[in-house]
C-alpha cells in the first residue's frame, strides 16, 4: 500500500466534483456562445448525439464528451492550447495524483499525459529513449536495443517493428516466471559482443497473462555490470493500479533512480472507458519527443497520439477522487482477498496455477482444464493457436458466488 500522508491524493463528494468539472467546462472555449473561427473541431454533432440539458446535468461526463475537448499536446509542460484550458487542468491533477501518490514521486517532478491506453505509452517511452541515445550517445539504430521477457506485452515487438530496434526478450522460469539471471547476462553479453551499445529496459510491473513483476534491479545489476548504457521503463500497464496497494514493495517507485518512466492502463482496474491509459516520466524527458513541425499548436506537442479526448483524462480524475487513496486500497483488498480465496481452492485441488500475491489474476495450466469449463467461463489463453495457459481475472463482477461455482464444476470433473 502506498504510505500516507498523501501529498495531493483526496476523496471528494459527488456534488463538489461535478462543480469542479462544471466550472473547468466554463472556462473552455464555447462554440455556441463565442465566435470560433480558426479551431477545426465543435462539440458533438447534436443531429446525431443528444445535447438534451436535463440529461447533461445528470451526468458531468456526458458533458465533457458533448463538448468534446480536444487536449492535444503534453499539459504538465506549461504552455498548452488556450482553448481547454480548464480541463487540460484536472488532467494534470490526475498526473499528478498518480506520479506522486500512487508511483511516490516528488510534486512537480514529473511530465505526463493520458494517452490511448497501455501500447501508446509503452511506445511513447521507447521512441523518447531511442531519441535520447541518438543525440546524447549518438547511437544509430543498430546500435540500440529494446530488452524485456519473454512475458512481456505485444507492443514491445511492436514498438521494434516501428522504431527499427532490435527486440531482445529474456526467457523467464516456467512455474516463477521470473527472469533468468544467467540468460539475462549472456544475451547483454552477446548483445554487446553484435555492437549494441545501448538498451531500453522495458520492465513489467505485472503481466498482462500471468500478473508476474519482474526483479527491476535485476535489469539494473547486470546491465551496470556489463558497462552498457541503459534506461529503465516501467511497463505497469496493469499493475500500476494495484500492486502499489497490495505490496509492500517500493523499488518499483520513483525512489528508484534507475526508474526512468511508467505506463499504466486506466481502461483495465479503474475501468475507465476504453482507450484510457497514462505515461508518466521524470521531468526533462518529454523533449525528446518534442516535434518543432506542430508549430500551430500553441506550446508543441511530444506526444504520440497528438489529439486526445478530454472526457477521458475528466474519467481518471472522476475515478481517482470519487476513491481516494483509502477507498482505492480497500477495492484493491478485497479483489485480492477474493484472488486468494481462489488460489487456495485450487491449490486444495492439486490444480497446478500461477499467481503472483500481489495481483488478482490467477493462470491455470491448459492441461488442467476441459474445454467445456474454459468456453463456459470465458477463460483467456495465452495462446489461441497452441494454449499452455488459460487466466482467469478477478474483477469487480467476480465475485466469490461466482468463483465457487467454478470450483465445483472442477471438482465435478475430477
Amino acid at each position: 500500500m502506498a504510505k500516507p500522508p498523501y501529498q495531493i491524493w483526496k476523496k471528494l463528494s459527488t456534488k463538489v466534483i461535478k462543480q469542479r468539472i462544471q466550472e473547468c467546462l466554463h472556462r473552455n472555449i464555447d462554440f455556441k456562445a463565442q465566435s470560433i473561427l480558426g479551431i477545426p473541431v465543435s462539440s458533438l454533432d447534436e443531429n446525431v448525439f443528444s445535447q438534451d440539458e436535463r440529461l447533461l446535468e445528470s451526468s458531468v461526463f456526458l458533458q465533457t464528451m458533448v463538448d468534446n475537448p480536444n487536449h492535444i499536446g503534453c499539459h504538465t509542460l506549461g504552455e498548452s492550447e488556450p482553448f481547454f484550458s480548464g480541463t487540460q487542468e484536472l488532467e494534470r491533477e490526475a498526473v499528478e495524483i498518480v506520479a506522486c501518490d500512487i508511483l511516490g514521486g516528488k510534486l512537480g517532478e514529473q511530465d505526463g499525459y493520458i494517452a490511448a491506453g497501455g501500447t501508446e505509452a509503452n511506445l511513447q517511452a521507447m521512441w523518447i529513449f531511442r531519441n535520447y541515445f541518438r543525440k546524447e550517445s549518438e547511437a544509430d539504430n543498430s546500435q540500440i536495443a529494446i530488452l524485456c521477457s519473454s512475458d512481456s506485452h505485444y507492443s514491445m515487438a511492436k514498438g521494434a517493428n516501428l522504431l527499427d530496434l532490435r527486440l531482445i526478450q529474456v526467457t523467464v522460469d516456467d512455474s516463477t516466471r521470473e527472469i533468468k539471471k544467467a540468460e539475462l547476462e549472456e544475451r547483454i553479453k552477446q548483445a554487446q559482443q553484435e555492437g549494441i551499445r545501448c538498451f531500453i529496459v522495458v520492465s513489467n510491473l505485472m503481466t498482462t497473462m500471468f500478473g508476474s513483476v519482474d526483479d527491476v534491479d535485476l535489469y539494473a545489476e547486470c546491465l551496470t555490470a556489463a558497462g552498457a548504457e541503459f534506461k529503465i521503463h516501467i511497463d505497469a500497464a496493469y499493475g500500476g493500479f494495484i500492486y502499489p496497494f497490495s505490496s509492500t514493495d517500493n523499488r518499483i517507485t520513483f525512489a528508484n533512480p534507475n526508474i526512468t518512466s511508467f505506463t499504466l492502463d486506466a481502461h483495465k482496474l479503474l475501468q475507465a472507458p476504453f482507450g484510457t491509459g497514462m505515461f508518466v516520466i521524470r521531468k526533462n524527458w518529454m523533449q525528446y519527443a518534442t516535434t518543432d513541425k506542430a508549430q500551430y499548436v500553441q506550446g508543441m506537442d511530444s506526444t504520440l497520439s497528438g489529439s486526445r479526448s478530454g472526457a477521458n483524462a475528466i474519467a481518471v480524475w472522476m475515478i481517482l477522487v470519487t476513491y481516494g487513496p483509502h477507498g482505492w486500497y480497500e477495492k484493491i483488498l478485497l479483489l485480492n482477498h477474493r484472488t486468494e480465496w481462489l488460489s487456495n481452492q485450487l491449490s486444495e485441488l492439486g490444480i497446478k496455477h500461477y499467481r503472483h500475491s500481489a495481483s488478482n489474476i490467477v493462470t491455470i495450466r491448459a492441461s488442467q482444464l476441459a474445454q467445456p469449463v474454459i468456453e463456459r467461463y470465458f477463460l483467456v489463453p495465452d495462446s489461441h493457436v497452441a494454449p499452455a495457459w488459460y487466466k482467469i481475472v478477478v474483477m469487480n463482477h467476480v465475485t466469490v458466488d461466482v468463483l465457487e461455482l467454478f470450483i465445483e464444476e472442477l471438482k465435478s470433473r475430477t
